[in-house]
């Protein structure tokens, strides 16, 4: 489920460019393409022009998240030589692309069939409590965000979310305050499953390969 967006809101931009280090980027991403077809590079420039936002966001008071300004998706239409209305369609269609202002940590809850089976809905309810908004809202103080996603393809390590580029898998409604209040106070929390689990081998350890997971030390 998308945050509903317009592309005349008053908190669009007037303006947007990249900065150095993302121009440099940018045009390294551009590079991979061979010529006449620069205009594939459409998706992986819309990510970094949300990475820049999400850089600059961190730093603002209140701080905000990764967001695509319809300014931004201009000056990649101009970039690449597209119509703007292209760019538009691109960022609209794909979950990943936020297209109007979310908060500095976007929580994405998946509620897909596998995840709702293990137990989803107490996690969105604690969610919601424990932040004090619903779906496609942010806190007060800019700092979360809440999104209902598709699989996200952690199914074996359900229920599962994802926030910004981190997943948080085996979730219980205790761990996944622990989670959030340690993302509160700017802290790094355990990523990946909250249960110990190596992978996606049984919570009772590997069933097969037995020497091989010992070796490797994940056994």
């Amino acid at each position: 489920m998308k945050k509903p967006f317009d592309l005349n809101a008053d908190y669009q931009p007037e303006s947007f460019a990249f900065n150095k280090a993302c121009k440099k980027k940018a045009e390294e991403l551009i590079a991979l393409y061979p010529p006449g077809r620069q205009q594939s590079a459409v998706m992986p420039l819309l990510d970094l022009a949300q990475r820049q936002v999400a850089e600059e966001g961190a730093k603002a008071d209140p701080p905000y998240g990764g967001w695509i300004p319809r300014a931004a998706m201009d000056h990649i239409a101009e970039i690449l030589g597209m119509e703007k209305v292209k760019v538009y369609e691109v960022a609209s269609f794909y979950s990943m692309y936020n297209m109007a202002p979310v908060g500095k940590y976007l929580v994405q809850l998946c509620t897909t069939t596998p995840c709702w089976l293990c137990g989803s809905d107490d996690i969105v309810k604690t969610c919601k409590k424990h932040l004090g908004i619903g779906m496609g809202e942010t806190t007060k103080d800019g700092k979360f965000s809440l999104m209902e996603v598709e699989c996200l393809g952690a199914c074996v390590n359900a229920p599962m979310m994802q926030i910004n580029d981190d997943y948080f898998e085996d979730l219980t409604s205790d761990t996944i305050k622990e989670v959030l209040d340690l993302l509160a106070e700017d802290m790094k929390p355990k990523v990946g499953s909250q249960r110990g689990r190596k992978g996606s081998m049984a919570m009772s350890g590997p069933t097969s390969l037995e020497d091989r997971a010992k070796k490797a030390g994940v056994a």
